[in-house]
């Protein structure tokens, strides 16, 4: 039986980029980042937001849930309330005019 062995491929010139050193100015190569996910949590408690590239260009930032909820906002429509109530127009009337409905005629 023949082994056939491939040579390593051939470098484009271009130097690698380190995934260690991806990993300790807050980025990370999509690799990374999924083979380490549990120091990747930790390190966005730690020390922040996280960016994880792909093909090195940005794709997400991890973030905390709390910093999450924080940049979504309130969905409980409670800020809405509050600037309605504080705008200098809030006494003005919005009841709608109640009267008959006119009637159409259909012609069949």
């Amino acid at each position: 039986m023949t082994r056939i062995v491939k040579s390593p491929p051939k470098s484009s010139g271009k130097p690698r980029q380190r995934s260690h050193a991806s990993r300790l100015s807050g980025h990370w190569l999509l690799h990374d980042a999924k083979a380490r996910f549990s120091e990747l949590v930790r390190r966005v408690r730690s020390e922040g937001p996280q960016r994880v590239t792909v093909h090195g260009r940005d794709e997400v930032v991890v973030i905390t849930a709390e910093e999450f909820r924080r940049l979504k906002g309130d969905l409980t429509g409670e800020a809405l309330i509050a600037a309605m109530q504080a705008s200098p127009h809030r006494d003005v009337s919005l009841e709608p005019s109640r009267g008959p409905m006119p009637v159409r005629e259909v012609v069949l």
